[in-house]
């Protein structure tokens, strides 16, 4: 017998028993991006490479070390998207989306793929939801997707546990002057810099503030701080972002050391995150690209967004909250013979018809009574409609509830629809 193929490490089959959960959780996205007035749009998969690397920026371990790229028959170099704002924009910008000032609210749903080792909650093939807004400047935009944002943690019963941090990375010029600084005090202290950041020194040297590398805590805590150069206009955008999200009720903690790893951030960066999973605890991260735009050949347009790791939210809902409930089914049809299968999927096709919000699982295999009664318990059914030889002949059908201690009746098939509305499915 030949050896079964498995998936691969890293990427996971959602199987039936949890995909209650994930919807679950899209039906909150759902609802909460309609409230706001955001528009879903669906990105292909696959992208020219290009996109990333002059989106997400050369020297950033996605583009360096995780993106899962190829060159197909035509010589163009394709990869699998590693995230989904670069591909929104270049959405945006092809079909015309940017144009006459146009404010655009986006969201999406679905698979980013990245080479990155597996650990809890992060995978090779993991789900984002995001949401991404063009044409508006200013500060208060990126206070409604944060306010957009904590609305989703409160119906998912997660307030309580995630917590709000903010920076700002202000305008190209502040970042130059710090640059300067922060290149200074890391050439001062080289000797305690690990290998990635003596490479970002010269390349991109705020990347390492944005180190995992414990050794380096020492360093970069003691680093020079990006917010004491701002300019007065950034700083009053950095200061009126935290009175709107004050007057709001959003609490918030300025983290000066959050940079975020992409390249196209500038002004606000946040991140939502938790101490419920362990060390990688950020479950939600955005910021203003007003410069991406241009990066991508259009003219320069306002842009914000952030994006979530549907696993991690998944997991932390398992951890924190009330977990969601597999819907239950309402009718499983037990069918005594060939012929009344065929009456049974007749019949079920007319209560269907009558009532598309209940469920209806037939038995389609010939088998016992006995054993078909077995599945309608385990189905965890509400009801079992039963049709043997003496319900053909009678044109009948048997009745039983299989949860509440009710009599067993046989009723006219054309009273079934009635007879269930009445005694059986009525609400609790």
């Amino acid at each position: 017998m030949a050896q079964a193929v498995k998936s691969i490490k890293g990427v996971h089959d959602i199987l039936p028993e949890s995909v209650h959960t994930w919807h679950h959780l899209e039906n909150h996205v759902r609802e909460v991006m309609r409230g706001y007035g955001y528009r879903e749009i669906r990105t292909p998969i696959l992208e020219k490479s290009e996109l990333f690397h002059r989106s997400i920026g050369e020297v950033t371990d996605i583009v360096e070390k995780e993106m899962y790229t190829f060159e197909d028959r035509n010589g163009d170099y394709l990869s699998l998207r590693p995230e989904n704002t670069a591909s929104c924009v270049r959405a945006a910008i092809q079909h015309g989306m940017l144009t006459n000032n146009q404010v655009s609210r986006i969201w999406y749903l679905g698979p980013m793929f990245r080479r990155e080792n597996p650990q809890a909650g992060r995978y090779r093939q993991f789900w984002q939801v995001g949401a991404e807004v063009y044409g508006v400047a200013g500060p208060y935009v990126e206070s409604e997707l944060i306010l957009l944002s904590a609305r989703l943690w409160q119906q998912l019963g997660l307030q309580e546990h995630v917590s709000l941090q903010i920076n700002s990375l202000g305008s190209t010029e502040d970042r130059d002057r710090y640059r300067a600084r922060l290149v200074e005090y890391l050439n001062d202290h080289i000797d305690e810099l690990d290998e990635d950041s003596k490479r970002r020194l010269t390349s991109n040297p705020l990347r390492v503030l944005d180190t995992k590398n414990p050794a380096m805590h020492n360093v970069v805590s003691q680093a020079p701080v990006l917010l004491d150069d701002l300019s007065p206009e950034s700083s009053e955008h950095f200061d009126k972002l935290q009175s709107a999200l004050s007057t709001c009720g959003i609490g918030f903690e300025i983290n000066t050391r959050l940079v975020r790893g992409l390249d196209y951030y500038s002004h606000t960066v946040f991140e939502w995150v938790t101490h419920g999973l362990g060390a990688q605890g950020t479950v939600c991260a955005g910021g203003r690209y007003d410069g991406l735009t241009e990066q991508l050949g259009a003219k320069p347009t306002p842009g914000v967004g952030w994006a979530l790791g549907m696993e991690r939210i998944l997991e932390l809902i398992a951890r924190s909250a009330e977990p969601a409930t597999e819907p239950e089914p309402e009718i499983f049809m037990v069918l005594g013979s060939e012929q009344a299968i065929v009456s049974g999927l007749e019949l079920a096709e007319a209560i269907r018809n009558a009532e598309p919000q209940w469920s209806v699982t037939c038995s389609c295999a010939v088998s016992g009574m006995k054993s078909q009664f077995k599945k309608a318990d385990k189905s965890r059914a509400k009801v079992a409609l039963i049709i043997a030889d003496n319900e053909l002949e009678n044109n009948t059908v048997g009745v039983k509830s299989l949860r509440q201690k009710q009599d067993q009746q046989t009723v006219p098939r054309d009273q079934v629809v009635s007879v269930l509305r009445n005694e059986f499915l009525t609400p609790q």
